[in-house]
């Protein structure tokens, strides 16, 4: 009998989760508080309802792939929200990439009526989203993690446990930490070499096997050298969760210098028109930079 399951944001990797999910047999629907979506989604073959009370109606799996912590809280604990519309015992996968707390005190809650809670955020991209290939990071409750398991395989054949609740979302802040500061010292140390003279094709070949690349290096500049800043993950994104791991320093009394520079530079990306692009458009910004200050190209 296929699962049916629900899945409440259908934005990039939300509705890729749920494609996969829809050709692996599980009766999917989806819900995504923007009408248009819902309508465009709609359109392409998935079945969308008009509420989350409504896309929960006989479900017994529960998939939240939202923005930020403050649509968890309101698609979690709000009126008609997952807490008080979902079927007591339904398995409820938390996957987006919001504060620790947030996602603790939405467990706490929805532990109260009977729900089981992993709370496990995503690495990769919508295209990896819907081949099954992301990897996982999973934390909660050892019995809800193997309830869980058939799902996150086929999601991702690589699914890493943390710890308790919360646990998963310390570890996908921190993850991308590093990956966003990858890309921009990359973006910064690449347009350097353009505007000293070198071709860009020629210093992709050489800095794509040297020591100074990274996964993000390899997987997003081929893109950039052909102009292409569609985004795998937007700008925007990028500096929330870079500001989520400022605070996440400041809530354990940690300094994180590093990071709170790279937010900056991301929020200066927003503010110089690369909203709704891949992070990879800071190279962009480098160059204009350069352009401005003269450099050659």
């Amino acid at each position: 009998m296929p699962k049916l399951t629900a899945v409440i944001g259908m934005g990039q990797m939300g509705s890729g989760m749920a494609g996969r999910l829809q050709e692996q047999g599980y009766d999917v629907v989806g819900y995504d508080i923007s009408a248009e979506q819902r309508a465009r989604l709609e359109s392409e073959g998935f079945r969308m309802a008009a509420s989350i009370a409504e896309a929960l109606a006989g479900r017994e799996i529960v998939l939240t792939s939202l923005p930020d912590s403050k649509a968890v809280r309101e698609a979690w604990l709000g009126a008609d929200g997952i807490v008080s519309a979902a079927a007591e015992g339904s398995l409820c996968v938390e996957l987006s990439t919001i504060d620790p707390q947030t996602m603790r005190e939405v467990a706490e809650t929805a532990g109260r009526r009977g729900l089981s809670v992993v709370d496990c955020p995503v690495s990769g991209s919508p295209r990896e989203a819907r081949a099954g290939k992301l990897v996982l990071i999973a934390g909660g409750e050892p019995a809800h993690l193997e309830r869980a398991e058939p799902l996150l395989e086929l999601l991702g054949a690589d699914w890493k446990y943390t710890g308790p609740i919360g646990t998963a979302k310390v570890v996908k802040i921190v993850n991308n930490m590093m990956s966003m500061g990858n890309v921009l010292v990359a973006a910064e140390a690449f347009a350097l070499g353009i505007a000293a003279g070198v071709e860009p094709d020629k210093l992709y070949e050489v800095l794509s096997v040297s020591g100074g690349r990274s996964h993000h290096f390899t997987k997003r500049f081929p893109n950039a050298l052909k102009g292409d800043f569609s985004p795998g993950f937007k700008m925007e994104l990028g500096e929330k969760d870079l500001a989520l791991g400022v605070e996440l320093g400041r809530s354990v009394r940690l300094p994180t210098p590093t990071a709170s520079a790279v937010r900056e530079l991301y929020a200066i990306a927003l503010t110089e028109g690369f909203r709704g692009q891949d992070i990879v458009a800071l190279l962009s910004m480098y160059q204009a930079w350069a352009k401005a200050g003269g450099a050659s190209s």
